[in-house]
């Protein structure tokens, strides 16, 4: 009995990998484009009336022509529209970070795939999506390989450590915005998305709630620890009239020497 192609809708908004999966899909028969667009909301549309087997989601969807840039946004709407069937979602993305991953998988994606992997293209991608189509498991396909893990792990002790020895305790809320703020920039150089809007996504509160735990945490580590603790660890030079770091100030600073401790 022949196999039908199976039908991908592609969400991307670099012109030139839409042009590489046309390429790659032209050259093959057991992929069918059924769609392919830049925009959230067009997508959605695809779903409902061409029912994709498999989506292609650029997480990051900077240049969309309309719709949310958000790509979290699409993966909410999709389960809104509480379809017959779960079509396999391949995640494509420039960003590094394991807990990103993790929320994307909480939100019914299948696989993530690195786009700055050596190894990424878009014949593998579409080939990924084959293998998932043939499995027989229905339990989550995790990508996150080991060493990436191994070194996230390896700059959060780090981050952690280097927080510890100036006073910002783990008893303080800004602790884990500062330390996911300075793993986010370490992981993710060329990432568009501002550090503030990244945890706002992450842990659904406001600019101003995030960027006053940061404030607060550096208070409280100015406040409780020695000058010469303080001389030792911060090298910084710190504004005379505030006595202070900016949050902005004291993120790059450990971004810069996290990233030489490595």
């Amino acid at each position: 009995m022949d196999v039908k192609p199976m039908k991908i809708l592609i969400i991307e908004d670099d012109v030139n990998a839409c042009n590489d999966f046309i390429n790659c899909i032209n050259s093959r028969n057991d992929i069918e484009l059924i769609g392919m667009t830049d925009s959230d909301i067009e997508a959605l549309k695809y779903v409902q009336l061409r029912h994709p087997e498999g989506i292609v989601l650029d997480i990051e969807l900077n240049n969309s022509t309309s719709g949310s840039t958000d790509s979290l946004e699409f993966l909410s709407n999709l389960k809104k529209l509480k379809l017959n069937y779960s079509p396999i979602i391949i995640v494509t993305t420039h960003i590094n970070s394991s807990r990103t991953y993790e929320i994307l998988h909480r939100n019914g994606v299948d696989m993530i795939l690195y786009k700055d992997h050596p190894n990424y293209s878009c014949e593998n991608v579409l080939n990924k999506f084959m293998a998932l189509r043939n499995t027989v498991s229905t339990s989550p396909v995790i990508s996150l390989q080991e060493d990436l893990l191994e070194t996230e792990n390896k700059i959060s002790n780090l981050i952690y450590h280097e927080l510890d020895l100036i006073g910002i305790t783990s008893n303080l809320k800004g602790r884990n915005y500062v330390h996911d703020a300075i793993l986010y920039l370490i992981q993710n150089n060329e990432s568009n998305i501002n550090v503030i809007q990244y945890l706002t996504k992450i842990y659904k509160k406001s600019g101003n709630t995030i960027t006053n735990g940061i404030q607060n945490a550096i208070i409280h580590a100015w406040r409780v620890s020695s000058i010469e603790d303080l001389s030792t660890h911060y090298t910084a030079k710190v504004n005379y009239e505030t006595g202070l770091p900016t949050p902005m100030e004291f993120i790059y600073y450990y971004v810069d020497k996290i990233k030489k401790l490595i």
